[in-house]
This record gives C-alpha cells, structure tokens and sequence, in this order.
C-alpha cells in the first residue's frame, strides 16, 4: 500500500504486522486511514504465533494485528507493548468451505468432514495459529476430531489453509469466513459457518509495539480500528465486532 511514495513518505509509513485472516480488508482499512491522516500503511501478513515470535526477537513493526488476542497481552506482560495500546478490534468466525460444484454437501456442516469422498481437510496448524486452534476445538466438540485427523494437512497460516482448498490440493476446510467472502473465493466455493459456541472465542486484538519509532501514528492507527468506518469493513468481511455474548469489547 506504499507504493508510489516518495522516500520521506515511506521512511514515514507506518509498518504493519496483521494475521492472514485480515488480507481482504486490511487494504480498504490502510486507504481509509490515509484518507483520515494522510500516513500511510505498508502490511505483512503471515501467522499470528509467527509474528508474536519476530516481535521478541526485535522485528521492526509499529503495529501488532493478532488473531489472538493473546499474543499481545504477552508482549505487554513482557514490556513490549506499549502500556495501554491493547485493544480487541474484532471476533473471528470459523467455516467449512469447499470448491462449487463439488461432491461435498457442506451445508452438513462438520461432518461433512467425514464423507468418504474427502481425503484432504485443510486447516491453519494450531502450534502457532489461532484458527487452526478453532479448527480442532470446533472438531472435538462435535466428537469428529479422531475421525478425520488423519485427513488433516495443516497451512502455514490460515491464508495458505484456505489456498489449499482453492487450489484443489485438498478436498474441503476449516478457514476463516473472511476469507470464505474474499473477492478470490467467495465467487468459487461454498461455505458453512460453525457455530461460535463449538469453539474458544476468537477474540483479536491489536498493540503498539514498544520499539515503534513512530508511536503516536500507531496508537492513533489503533485507535481507527475502533471507529465506526473501520468496524463497518470488519463486519463486511465476516467479523464479529461484539464478542459471542453480545457485548463490545
């Protein structure tokens, strides 16, 4: 989203760490805020266990998106963050998807997961991604986790889970709905959304990183994502912005 910017622009622009789920919205997210501020926005996107990890080890980010809000609560705990900064910017849903046209009635919801006919199930890896962890816990409750964990083949990142299945390499997944209604899958597959209640909120949050040499541009950035334009584009691209109990955060 830097591109274009002259060199005192970009030595200003504000540097991005965002889990994958946020790689639909984020673009119209980074436009509206230079719109508003006239500083612009440059985003990595990758796993949020990822990041949390460069984030210690002295990654040069001014801002840390999270699918887990988790994540960020440690980096506070740890003095990482800047005291104060955290705030949850929105709740992840979880669906199984599949290509359109296919043999695979989704509309079965999880146990779908369990049609013969399906070999390959893909899903972010629940050692470092939030969704991969819904994946699972949604799986357990339905008592279909043993069943279908041999199907199993795990995305670096819930990006490159729902990749998987958009690219034929595996037959159905549990991805992120805001990918599911992304402009490069929502017009070729199907999807079913899990009900909230089979897994661990996905409650994501946001921080300013304590290193940032640009903290007042950060913390204003964080505090876009609670306005009325960017909550708009969250819930448009299939995030809740009021937790499972109906309450803001």
């Amino acid at each position: 989203m830097a591109v274009g910017a002259t060199p005192a622009a970009v030595q200003a622009t504000l540097r991005v760490a965002a889990a994958s789920d946020l790689q639909s919205v984020m673009p119209a997210i980074g436009e509206r805020f230079q719109q508003s501020t006239g500083r612009q926005v440059s985003v990595s996107y990758g796993s949020s266990g990822n990041f949390f990890t460069q984030i210690q080890n002295g990654a040069p980010f001014d801002v840390f998106l999270s699918a887990d809000i988790d994540y960020p609560r440690r980096l506070e705990s740890a003095g990482l963050a800047e005291p104060g900064s955290l705030v949850t910017y929105g709740f992840g849903r979880i669906v199984v998807w599949s290509r359109r046209g296919g043999p695979l009635d989704v509309q079965r919801g999880l146990d779908a997961l369990t049609d013969a006919r399906v070999r390959r199930i893909a899903i972010a890896n629940p050692e470092h991604a939030p969704y991969g962890r819904a994946a699972v816990a949604a799986l357990r409750h339905e008592g279909l986790y043993d069943r279908v964990q041999s199907k199993l083949v795990l995305g670096e990142n819930i990006s490159q889970a729902a990749q998987f299945v958009h690219s034929g390499n595996a037959d159905a997944g549990i991805v992120a709905l805001s990918l599911a209604l992304a402009p490069a899958l929502k017009p070729e597959g199907v999807y079913y959304e899990i009900p909230q209640s089979f897994h661990p909120p996905i409650e994501q949050g946001a921080v300013v990183v304590k290193s940032s040499a640009n903290k007042a541009v950060a913390n204003e950035f964080v505090r876009f994502l609670r306005m009325p334009d960017a909550l708009r584009l969250l819930q448009s691209f299939g995030f809740a912005v009021t937790g499972p109990d109906g309450r803001a955060p």
